[in-house]
């Protein structure tokens, strides 16, 4: 009766999302409801109406807080999003021949940059607008702009990471970086695809450009390893995507002085961003300063929050400065971004205080010790699977990561495998599988006025998922395996 109680949140969760009738806010706010009385009446079954007092009074507010330093993110990303948009700083400009290298740079690195810097799909709206730029539409625009989100794991200033981290009892470096070493084996996978989908779109890729490909994606990979590794996780993409876009942009185009102008003036706000989120991680005296100016952490066991030193500040900042030097209406834009943040503020909140119960009250502990009663150390194998699955019906590697990530470390650690090596699946697999959600592909869909049918369109997009479930389950398989 108790790992069936403690099942119930989640399996009313995926059941209101795969119906396709509830919205991931539906769904959030009636799993968060199914848990706070599931996990009532367990611990008032087991200690008494005041220790149900105390679960609240103490994962409530543990909820709330780590919430906050993803809306802190949700909200000035946007805001950040629309005062580009009041400027005028779409991808815009005359057309452009659609070469092998164009293409690479767009798909690897142009859109996949601006998705961890905004996150929330805006990378993947860049990509379809460079996309058409290069006259390609229809369906091998949706699919080639899916790649937009193949570094999701660090999407958003990595704020799902971050979320995931925390609950795994980790720092996010340390699920950064472990994600970063999965991360190999998936892309390459994801650019063995793209040479099938670039050849359907018109774009062959000769087998020297694949080289070329293949080692551009190397480089790109190691500098997302050592960014984890020697940097903070919310820069890990989005620095290493910046610098080789920028070297690709002088090697592959030649830009003239009036061209290479125009360019930095259409970035100028891109390129503040990040060298200032590199700057306050990098250098030390900036850093040392700005890290504990401020600084407030009420809990323990969740992480700190400095005001300057937090990347919502500064997306704040240069959003306001773009919005005076554009003499963009700041009602306006700060409206709009209200608009767009407000649903996946609501989603983030549901799901992480639903997250703090979970592990507050026992829940998750008991379906580990279910599963690992019904499949033994094989139970792990589902780590992959579930990850997948929440992924795809969230679209928000947050979202998922909050709804999961509890029970699988308790597995984890019922089955006796390394924690940190599942947490990595779990986040490295739910991330890169919000790229086939609903909300992504209908959203690609949409801006490309496509009237082919949601069974059509994952048809040619499936390949897609094979390459996180596959790394994933080796992951695991290897994990079982050690001694």
């Amino acid at each position: 009766m108790t790992t069936l109680l403690s099942l119930l949140p989640l399996l009313l969760i995926l059941g209101l999302l795969a119906s396709g009738r509830a919205s991931a806010l539906v769904a959030g706010l009636a799993g968060l409801a199914a848990t706070l009385a599931a996990s009532a009446a367990l611990v008032m079954q087991a200690e008494g109406p005041a220790a149900v007092a105390l679960l609240f009074r103490r994962e409530v507010p543990a909820g709330l807080w780590l919430s906050w330093h993803v809306i802190a993110i949700i909200v000035t990303g946007v805001f950040f999003h629309r005062a580009n948009l009041a400027r005028g700083g779409g991808i815009g400009g005359a057309a452009l021949e659609a070469t092998p290298r164009r293409l690479f740079s767009v798909c690897f690195l142009l859109a996949p940059f601006a998705e961890s810097v905004t996150g929330f799909g805006v990378g993947y709206i860049i990509a379809l607008a460079a996309l058409r730029r290069l006259g390609i539409g229809g369906m091998p625009a949706l699919l080639l702009g899916l790649y937009s989100q193949s570094l999701v794991p660090w999407g958003a200033l990595a704020i799902g990471t971050t979320v995931g981290a925390t609950l795994a009892g980790l720092t996010p470096n340390e699920l950064g970086l472990g994600s970063a070493v999965l991360q190999v084996p998936i892309h390459f996978l994801y650019l063995a695809l793209y040479w099938r989908f670039a050849r359907e779109a018109g774009v062959p890729v000769p087998a020297r450009q694949k080289l070329d490909d293949a080692q551009w994606t190397a480089l790109l990979l190691a500098l997302i390893w050592l960014a984890n590794r020697h940097s903070d996780v919310e820069i890990a993409a989005a620095a290493p995507t910046a610098f080789l876009l920028a070297v690709r942009f002088w090697r592959d185009e030649r830009p003239d002085g009036a061209r290479l102008r125009a360019t930095l003036r259409t970035a100028a706000p891109y390129v503040a961003l990040t060298l200032v989120l590199c700057a306050t991680r990098l250098v030390a005296p900036l850093r040392d300063l700005l890290k504990p100016l401020w600084a407030m952490r009420p809990f323990d066991n969740q992480p700190a929050f400095a005001p300057f030193y937090a990347p919502g500040f500064w997306l704040l900042a240069i959003g306001l400065a773009v919005v005076v030097v554009a003499r963009a209406p700041l009602a306006r834009v700060a409206r709009e971004a209200l608009a767009g943040a407000w649903r996946a503020c609501a989603v983030t909140l549901a799901f992480v205080v639903m997250a703090e119960f979970y592990v507050g009250s026992g829940m998750a502990t008991s379906i580990a010790e279910a599963l690992r009663g019904v499949a033994g150390r094989g139970a792990a194998l589902g780590v992959p699977l579930f990850a997948g699955v929440g992924g795809f019906l969230t679209g928000s590697g947050a979202a998922a990561n909050a709804m999961l990530m509890p029970m699988e470390i308790a597995l984890a650690r019922a089955v006796a495998v390394d924690p940190a090596w599942i947490a990595a699946v779990q986040n490295s697999v739910t991330t890169n599988l919000t790229m086939l959600s609903p909300i992504r592909v209908s959203m690609g869909a949409a801006i490309l006025a496509l009237s082919t049918s949601d069974a059509a369109l994952y048809r040619r997009a499936w390949p897609l998922a094979l390459p996180p479930l596959l790394t994933g389950l080796a992951a695991v398989g290897l994990l079982l395996a050690a001694p």
